[in-house]
């Protein structure tokens, strides 16, 4: 059983460290999950601080992450539309077949989204500005989180390698 926690937990982190850049994963909070199944094997002893102090980070990131963006577009003079845009405009990057998609899309959603509230294009590209940096700002701290968990759960799969792969 300790094989298949282990196994549904690195997928799960896995999936988490992809989550941190797609808007629609819950990044951090699928790679705690990997880490609490990894904790649930019998082979690696319990540590409630720890999934304490992961859960309340990976809670915070995933609000953070819906906050900052606003504050962004807000500080520089955005809507919800330039928000809105920026995720929209993540997901058609996605699909581009172009190096930074993801970015370049991120951007000119943002940018388009600002255009159809009837702003000048000075006070749009300042807006999309905005929403862009908060975009990247929670996206990087996402991705920090999910690569630390992704660090703990193989350091403690290695330490406790011997136990997990017992086969008696």
């Amino acid at each position: 059983m300790d094989i298949v926690l282990l196994i549904l937990g690195f997928i799960c982190i896995l999936i988490g460290v992809l989550g941190s850049f797609l808007p629609v994963l819950p990044g951090p909070p699928l790679s705690w999950i990997g880490l609490l199944l990894l904790y649930s094997t019998k082979a690696v002893p319990d540590n409630w601080w720890l999934l304490g102090i992961t859960l309340f980070f990976a809670l915070l990131i995933t609000i953070m992450d819906y906050v900052i963006p606003a504050m962004g577009t807000k500080k520089f003079g955005g809507s919800k539309a330039g928000m809105w845009g920026s995720i929209i405009g993540l997901f058609i990057g996605l699909f581009l077949p172009i190096p930074g998609g993801i970015i370049i899309g991120a951007f000119l959603g943002a940018f388009i989204g600002e255009l159809t509230q009837n702003t000048d294009q000075k006070s749009a590209l300042m807006a999309a500005f905005g929403s862009f940096l908060g975009f990247l700002t929670g996206t990087f701290m996402k991705f920090l989180v999910t690569v630390i968990y992704a660090g703990l759960f193989i350091w403690k799969a290695i330490e406790y390698g011997v136990e997990l792969f017992t086969f008696s």
